[in-house]
């Protein structure tokens, strides 16, 4: 194998990136400026150790405590438990949540021999009981995991005192009915509120 097909084969590893869009890669670097390239390396050779898991929440972060946990402008009573520190960005983003969060470390996957041990319950256990917590807002996704990894921890904050709920799931907006599977529409169903 030569230093193309290495390349090729190294970039076809990364997720949505297949065989095709892997050569794509590599030819334009094979194209790029030379202090590119070398920025680059520099910053993926690095990327472990510039950026770590902040040691409250678990997002990716360069300082620790990261600069949502360490906001004291941010509503302290609210934790929202997601997956994956992606998941953390995706909701800032939105700019409609303003409380703390707690990043999982994935989700309940039996089949891939994830169980509840691989993730940070002890840790969101202990935010939770530490009192400054009133509500644990679940943000998994509605899939099977993320519906089974919900459950689980509504069950186990069942003996808290905080309220536990789950973000609401449906139609998208701008969606189409015609368009919408029975899943979705169940949910949507289940999940209406008052007009």
């Amino acid at each position: 194998m030569n230093a193309l097909e290495e390349l090729i084969d190294s970039l076809s590893r990364l997720p949505g990136i297949g065989k095709k869009s892997a050569t794509r890669l590599a030819y334009h670097l094979l194209q790029a400026d030379s202090s590119f390239l070398q920025r680059l390396s520099l910053e993926l050779a690095t990327l472990q150790e510039r950026i770590v898991k902040c040691s409250e929440c678990g997002a990716y972060t360069e300082d620790d405590p990261c600069h949502i946990c360490s906001n004291n402008l941010r509503d302290r009573t609210l934790l929202c438990v997601v997956a994956t520190p992606q998941d953390v960005q995706t909701i800032e983003a939105a700019g409609e949540y303003c409380g703390l969060f707690h990043v999982l470390g994935g989700l309940i996957a039996p089949l891939e021999g994830i169980g509840p041990e691989k993730l940070s319950l002890e840790k969101l256990l202990c935010r939770v009981k530490s009192g400054e917590i009133s509500e644990v807002i679940i943000a998994t996704n509605p899939t099977v995991e993320g519906d089974t990894t919900a459950l689980y921890l509504n069950r186990i904050l069942e003996s808290t005192n905080v309220k536990v709920t789950r973000l609401a799931s449906g139609l998208p907006v701008g969606g189409d009915l015609e368009y919408a599977d029975k899943l979705t529409l169940s949910r949507s169903f289940r999940g209406r509120v008052k007009f």
